[in-house]
């Protein structure tokens, strides 16, 4: 009888049961899922709550989602309900014994980063994902993450108020995303996750306007993949240097590209825009990843974790 494939990861510290991970804004905060048939939290190694600020936000005006070509824009602006009720009232309905749930932090001053992330230190949840492309209000608006040094600002922020693994987000829209994620590193990060969405937009022609009524949103979804991959591996040998993991994401859809993405560098493995219209999606990836570690004879996931050949 051969042995059993161990899907597991260590990550951050953490022992994930599986490299899976439900990306936030993706899966609302945690609940939306579970009332799914054929999803179970037994096929994710954790869920990424839906990012949270100090204060509430009533976020941006419409449009906010429209689907593109191989993709989809997304321009919610952030709209949650703040970080104190997402602690009193959203975590302890969790089923933290199911999988593991992170907060995705957010905010518009180093200030509020700290504060949010001292708040997150004292709840449930395993680790906290920096969303560091948000705008530095106290700059000019511009955005933490286009700066690496800002960006190593706000980890080390938020390091100074919480004991909490800290995975910050980084952005493909920096100029040099190996610098940006070496700083971050340097600052306290304990995992990056690469990437966050690219900056796209687009336009009714008949009415001559923006679709979204922010104008700009966040491209997500297979069309970005590529660019996701390149980014992976542009940041693949300061992360192996330090010993930090990465958690990929961009466009992960289907077994094939979770493998491209485990061989790439890519520790776990972040599903987002695809489970839009393929709920059911981890088991599939799953089941390929299975697959593909039986017949080239492999008895972990690990193994196959940075094994690109260049």
């Amino acid at each position: 009888m051969s042995k059993p494939i161990d899907l597991s990861v260590n990550f951050a510290g953490l022992k994930l049961q599986t490299p899976l991970v439900l990306l936030s804004g993706c899966v609302g905060f945690g609940e939306e899922y579970t009332r799914i048939e054929g999803f179970s939290n037994a096929d994710v190694g954790a869920v990424i709550l839906k990012g949270t600020t100090l204060e509430p936000r009533m976020g941006n005006a419409p449009h906010r989602v429209y689907e593109t070509p191989a993709g989809m824009l997304n321009a919610i602006g952030l709209q949650n309900p703040g970080t104190r009720y997402v602690i009193d009232e959203v975590l302890p309905r969790l089923p933290h014994h199911e999988t593991q749930f992170w907060a995705n932090a957010n905010g518009s001053s180093l200030e509020e980063y700290a504060e949010v992330a001292a708040m997150f230190d004292d709840s449930p949840v395993t680790a906290i994902e920096i969303n560091i492309s948000c705008p530095n209000v106290k700059e000019g608006g511009v955005h933490f993450g286009n700066d690496p040094c800002m960006a190593a600002k706000v980890v080390a922020a938020m390091r100074a108020r919480t004991s909490k693994p800290l995975i910050t987000k980084l952005s493909p829209n920096n100029a040099d995303i190996a610098e940006t994620a070496r700083l971050c590193i340097e600052a306290g990060t304990d995992g990056l996750s690469v990437i966050n969405t690219l900056v796209g937009m687009a336009v009714d022609v008949e009415n001559r306007k923006p679709v979204i009524g922010n104008i700009s949103g966040g491209l997500s979804g297979p069309c970005v993949k590529p660019v996701a991959l390149w980014k992976i591996h542009q940041t693949r040998a300061v992360a192996d240097k330090h010993g930090v993991p990465i958690l990929g994401q961009g466009g992960l859809t289907t077994p094939q590209d979770a493998l491209e993405f485990a061989i790439t560098g890519a520790r776990a493995l972040g599903l987002g825009t695809g489970l839009f219209y393929d709920p059911l999606l981890c088991k599939k990836v799953l089941a390929g990843l299975e697959d593909y570690l039986s017949r080239h004879e492999m008895d972990s996931f690990e193994q196959l974790v940075g094994s690109l050949k260049v």
